[in-house]
């Protein structure tokens, strides 16, 4: 097992976990982080309004604002202490579709079973075994499989339908990219942490007006008002609880493979506490989401690509991020605005820290010496491949499979870390160095 070493500057941090930015640059860097976890939020949250037609879009993302906002404050001040993008785990929309006839309140109540499942689980110590499984090459393998199952998103975002021809939409993003990294090549300090937010605004304005696209969002709301949360329990039947405690069990394989990769990219030594509290704070928020009626949170495996982009690894500017969005979630105006950022806006942001990502997986396969044979290159490019062709799956091929098998053999991400380890401990594990 390889070792993290807190406070190497192998990555040429300007701050780590446990270091205060100047004000301006801490206030800079929360709203950043701000400004990437909000099409997260909107995008999963209009996916839920349109499965439920009787479910109102702006109150149900008002109330994942709040959710993801108290998850990001628990996390950095009682959980894994760690700067991590939070954001409504999409694994378990898996077992939402699969129990729509069942109704809300037995959906809502079988995520509370499967909250406090997962906090039990976690905070007893279950996961104490966890970290050893993770090695230098499944750290890689996490960082590059979020990469190459995000392209399918990524490649909607930028040939969305919105008034603008798909191939100029392509076209624009490609350009924005080639400027982006000349700013990245340029910039320094502050200017070159600042470019994910600048992308948002900038961009934003620039796309409006030159290309002038169907504006997205309903305008004609309130400008303050609370969201109107009503609790909704019933009592679930076998099945659906069965359908959704397989889906915590892949959320939890993805929450802990996050906080390692994170760990991996801050070199963080000693991780069984941290996965022990942020998985069982994640189990808690599970709970709090299924009283409240909205989708669970998960630590997002994207953190370690916006880490490697700006060089900033400090969990303070987080609290300014939690803040805003329990801030914004009283605002249905500011919803609206916030959705009218172009989708091919948000696809050129991911891109450059994917990008980043990239970047960081390479370096930290170099800084472990991790590849010395055939087997190691089996070990890592396999789940990649494996995750990239399940991500690109047809939908219609994914709801052909077993209810049962689903939340795993359907989602990218785990299957790709499942195989992984598979790998690494089962099959090479004779031949495996210890890296």
């Amino acid at each position: 097992m390889y070792k993290y070493v807190y406070g190497s500057d192998n990555m040429n941090l300007k701050y780590n976990i446990g270091e205060k930015p100047p004000k301006m640059e801490m206030f800079i860097s929360g709203i950043q982080w701000l400004a990437i976890t909000l099409p997260i939020i909107l995008i999963i949250g209009n996916v839920i309004a349109n499965i439920f037609p009787n479910i109102n879009a702006v109150i149900y993302i008002q109330s994942l604002f709040i959710m993801v906002g108290i998850a990001i404050l628990l996390q950095i001040t009682f959980g894994h202490g760690l700067p991590s993008i939070i954001g409504p785990a999409t694994v378990l929309l898996i077992a939402v579709i699969a129990t729509l006839n069942q109704g809300m309140g037995s959906i809502n109540s079988s995520l509370i079973i499967g909250g406090v499942i997962l906090a039990i689980v976690a905070f007893s110590g279950g996961m104490k075994y966890v970290e050893k499984l993770f090695s230098s090459k499944v750290i890689i393998v996490i960082l590059a499989l979020i990469v190459f199952t995000l392209i399918p998103s990524i490649l909607d975002l930028t040939i969305i339908n919105n008034g603008v021809l798909s191939s100029i939409n392509f076209i624009f993003v490609l350009v924005s990219l080639f400027v982006i990294l000349i700013a990245h090549k340029f910039f320094k300090g502050l200017w070159k942490s600042a470019i994910p937010l600048g992308i948002m605004i900038f961009g934003s304005i620039f796309y409006f007006l030159l290309l002038n696209p169907k504006i997205m969002g309903n305008f004609n709301v309130s400008t303050i008002a609370a969201p109107n949360i009503q609790m909704n329990l019933a009592v679930p039947d076998l099945g659906i609880v069965l359908a959704f405690l397989i889906c915590f069990l892949a959320l939890a394989i993805n929450d802990v493979g996050s906080i390692q990769a994170i760990g991996a990219i801050v070199k963080l030594d000693k991780m069984e506490k941290r996965i022990k509290k942020g998985l069982g704070i994640t189990g808690i928020m599970n709970v709090f989401s299924g009283i409240i009626g909205v989708i669970g949170p998960v630590n997002y495996s994207m953190t370690p690509g916006i880490i490697a982009a700006t060089k900033n690894a400090s969990k303070y500017p987080l609290y300014i991020t939690g803040i805003a969005l329990i801030i914004i979630a009283f605002s249905p105006f500011l919803v609206a605005v916030i959705s009218a950022v172009p989708r091919p806006i948000i696809a050129v942001v991911l891109i450059y820290i994917m990008t980043a990502q990239i970047g960081a997986a390479i370096m930290l396969a170099k800084e472990n010496n991790s590849f010395k044979s055939m087997d190691d290159g089996i070990i890592v490019g396999l789940p990649i491949i494996i995750g990239t062709m399940i991500a690109f799956l047809p939908n219609t091929v994914t709801t052909e499979l077993p209810l049962l098998v689903r939340p795993l053999l359907g989602n990218a991400f785990v299957m790709g870390l499942v195989i992984a380890l598979f790998l690494e401990h089962i099959i090479f594990k004779k031949k495996r160095n210890n890296t």
